[in-house]
């Protein structure tokens, strides 16, 4: 009896942060064409919420395994293709004659095709790579230090995440935006991610122990 309450609990748990985990990335999806300044960096808002995807993945994946993130990865690309096309739905529907928003509805709401499609690229790339090297790591450190294969993992997807993104999204949308000057927008980003990856890293530890718990 207590074992299927615990499997009980631990399943409700796994259920939470699926909920966190498609949450974070319809806010990121939403809420990311604003561009703030960060320490000097020129960065989307959805920094702050996007890699919260990582950090849930890695606690799932240290608990559940490698096919219990993966099922993350694959209903969270669903409900971003879903989220995208009832977007740009809404934003085609016509307005009602009374309501004179349209332009503003479009202009916060709206994105281009082109960055769509890099978003859920880069998204379905980099999380699929952080699933593959998380176990990877644990294997090579035979489930030792978690911290290493948190952190291994997911500095690399973000690489992966922010470099396919910027290459499919703007390269070439005008002379400016070659591969020189892409590459220069990458790496400060990226090194940002860098810092939010190290800074999850005791969440990481607090989350395995409590779906464990």
């Amino acid at each position: 009896m207590r074992e299927v309450k615990d499997e009980k609990r631990l399943e409700a748990k796994n259920e939470f942060l699926l909920m966190l985990f498609i949450l974070a990335l319809v806010l990121a999806n939403l809420l990311g064409t604003k561009i703030t300044t960060l320490f000097g960096i020129r960065t989307s808002v959805g920094i702050f919420i996007f890699p919260a995807t990582f950090l849930i993945t890695d606690i799932v994946a240290e608990v559940m395994g490698k096919e219990a993130a993966m099922r993350f990865v694959k209903l969270g690309l669903l409900a971003v293709v879903i989220t995208l096309v009832m977007t740009m739905f809404s934003i085609w529907l016509p307005p009602n004659v009374q309501w004179g928003n349209q332009k503003e509805y479009s202009l916060i709401f709206g994105a281009t095709l082109r960055m769509m499609v890099a978003s859920i690229i880069a998204f379905l790339i980099s999380q699929s790579h952080d699933v593959w090297a998380f176990h990877f790591w644990k294997r090579k450190t035979r489930g030792r230090f978690l911290w290493l294969r948190n952190n291994a993992s997911t500095i690399v997807s973000q690489l992966i995440d922010t470099t396919v993104f910027m290459f499919i999204a703007f390269y070439k949308i005008n002379p400016k935006f070659n591969v020189y000057f892409i590459i220069t927008l990458i790496i400060p980003y990226w090194l940002l991610k860098v810092g939010f990856a190290l800074l999850d890293t005791p969440f990481v530890y607090m989350g395995v122990r409590w779906m464990r718990s």
